[in-house]
């Protein structure tokens, strides 16, 4: 069964430089023979977690919207694609909230102790991550690759690697730079590769 892999777009534009890029890296991990659902999260109706900690004894949320079918998604999932802007030295809200929601997985894994992905699964899944930032300074991207990192930790799907581009208010189109779009297709084939190798590995004899 071919490796299965969600991409969530950060950004509010569908035809923008975030796109751009994960358009070459779901096109990579798809040459590599995934299967990939691409989800714009900013068009998703959701909203942010309340802290009611419904999640502390279910495994799942009481809140009920567009995020609710993703808590079964995650624990199948092979791979995971985040592609973001940066926003504020962070990462953009509607993403974040779409993150945080999984406080579902946090309470399982770390308060009950009864993680949702099974361990056989936790070893083959990665996390790519595409990031665009408008200025040009070192630490552009410090916030995003934070918040990815813990996301990743908390969902068991460990962060890989990543394609970052800062100083976009002068570049202005991605596109320009082709050595970055071929990073984000090459990238993408290599995990696709190393989750497919990954999980024929660890096939049942």
């Amino acid at each position: 069964m071919a490796p299965q892999i969600i991409a969530l777009l950060g950004s509010p534009r569908p035809k923008g430089n975030t796109a751009k890029l994960m358009e070459e890296a779901v096109r990579g991990i798809r040459d590599a023979g995934c299967r990939v659902e691409v989800v714009s999260v900013p068009r998703l109706k959701l909203s942010s977690c309340k802290e009611i900690f419904y999640c502390q004894n279910h495994a799942d949320c009481g809140m009920k919207d567009d995020v609710t079918p993703f808590f079964e998604k995650f624990r199948e999932i092979d791979g995971l694609i985040i592609a973001t802007p940066v926003m504020t030295m962070g990462i953009p809200g509607a993403l974040k909230s779409f993150m945080d929601r999984f406080q579902v997985f946090f309470m399982a894994k770390y308060i009950r102790k009864e993680p949702l992905v099974s361990p056989a699964k936790k070893k083959h899944r990665k996390t790519l991550l595409l990031s665009i930032g408008g200025l040009n300074i070192e630490d552009d991207f410090d916030g995003v690759i934070a918040s990815t990192k813990a996301f990743c930790d908390i969902i068991d799907c460990r962060y890989w690697d990543a394609v970052l581009q800062n100083n976009m208010d002068e570049i202005i189109d991605i596109t320009t730079r082709p050595e970055v779009m071929k990073a984000a297709y090459d990238k993408g084939f290599r995990m696709g590769e190393l989750i497919t190798l990954d999980m024929a590995k660890n096939l049942p004899e």
